[in-house]
């Protein structure tokens, strides 16, 4: 009897064991599918997640701005003379050589002029005979021994004869090869030694080839430009230019406009701009290279921004600036340009970041994570010269 009622009082206490772990593991897994089902959406989450494009940036400065024509030319004396030979003769004396300055009027070499001289005795000669003539039928006139129109024709071969010597004498002054301006011996032809004949050369161009000398003034110097005709609205007579040389490296040389041609070539479409150098320094020789910069437009406070950070493509100018973290495009009017700088009229104010480096691999909004120094020197006035090269 007291066996019967102790299993008897065991049964429900088995029941409630059953029922309460059955709901122990019910739970274990609901809160495992759960756990499961939270970890795959943070893993989707995760991988879905667009890691931030790495880029430089650059914050826009005021600054002065110039904006410039660059181009290059040969530098060459304004004043250039090539001496050539008005008489036929043999070289008696050379005194001038290459490098050597000259006065105007200078003898740069003498020839013999034998021939010249001989011609001078006989016209002089000649002459006098006539003038001797002349004055004596002069005489007879008077006493109405001689016509007018005797002593008339005596007046006109005294005439002739008067010009032929000083015609002579003109030739023979030609033996004396003479510089015509004042200034630096650059060439002598290597013709142009004592004993050799040297002539006139009839109907040709006189140039360095056919010269016995050249003589620049090394004072003088100018570029010729030929600039294309879309820039003729920018440039006027006035200008300042700045020259740079690879034979004079680390130093600038000042030049202004002195001439703008009203005549366009056709086959080139470029218009010729004669440029004088105010500034040689005693440096500057004819036929150096050139690298000329012509400034033609000043703005002294121009909000700039390097010309990198343009995005490419058509249609009007777009920038990324960066906000926030993000990358935002935006339109932009430009104004000047100095090579490596642009001015930017409108769509930017001062100092916001716009991206420099890394804007091929960034789309409108998206995360950019800067990789330089935000206060990246951006929009420093860049010197004529240097924006030239």
């Amino acid at each position: 009897m007291d066996r019967t009622r102790t299993r008897t009082a065991t049964l429900p206490s088995i029941h409630r064991s059953l029922a309460l772990g059955a709901l122990l593991l019910a739970a274990g897994l609901l809160l495992a599918a759960c756990g499961k089902a939270n970890g795959d959406s943070a893993g989707k989450d995760a991988k879905d997640e667009v890691p931030a494009v790495p880029v430089e940036v650059a914050a826009t400065r005021r600054a002065e701005m110039a904006a410039i024509y660059t181009g290059t030319a040969p530098i060459e004396s304004e004043r250039k003379a090539f001496v050539m030979p008005k008489v036929k003769g043999e070289i008696r004396a050379v005194l001038a050589d290459e490098g050597q300055r000259v006065r105007e009027g200078q003898v740069l070499a003498r020839l013999d002029g034998d021939q010249t001289r001989l011609e001078v005795a006989l016209y002089e000669a000649t002459m006098r005979k006539l003038e001797r003539d002349y004055a004596r039928n002069l005489e007879l006139q008077q006493k109405g021994l001689v016509s007018a129109t005797a002593i008339d024709n005596l007046k006109y071969e005294l005439e002739a004869a008067k010009a032929n010597w000083d015609l002579a004498r003109l030739q023979l002054s030609y033996a004396d090869i003479r510089s015509p301006i004042a200034g630096t011996v650059t060439q002598r032809l290597d013709v142009v030694k004592v004993g050799n004949t040297v002539t006139p050369v009839g109907g040709v161009i006189e140039s360095a080839d056919s010269s016995l000398f050249v003589v620049e003034d090394l004072d003088s110097l100018i570029l010729r430009v030929n600039v294309p005709e879309r820039e003729l609205a920018k440039l006027s007579v006035g200008q300042v230019a700045e020259l740079s040389f690879d034979a004079v490296p680390g130093r600038t040389f000042q030049g202004q406009i002195a001439l703008i041609s009203p005549y366009i070539d056709a086959r080139t479409a470029t218009f010729p701009v004669r440029v004088r150098v105010t500034d040689t320094g005693g440096l500057l020789r004819p036929g150096m290279f050139a690298r000329v910069a012509i400034v033609y437009e000043r703005k002294s406070d121009a909000l700039q921004i390097p010309r990198t950070a343009l995005l490419d493509g058509d249609g009007p100018p777009k920038v990324f600036v960066v906000q926030d973290g993000k990358a935002t495009e935006r339109a932009v009017e430009l104004g000047l340009s100095n090579g490596a700088m642009v001015e930017v009229v409108s769509g930017l104010g001062d100092g916001e970041q716009v991206v420099v480096v890394g804007q091929g691999a960034v789309k409108p909004g998206a995360a950019v994570r800067i990789v330089n120094t935000p206060a990246r020197p951006a929009a420093r006035q860049q010197p004529a010269a240097a924006a030239a090269g």
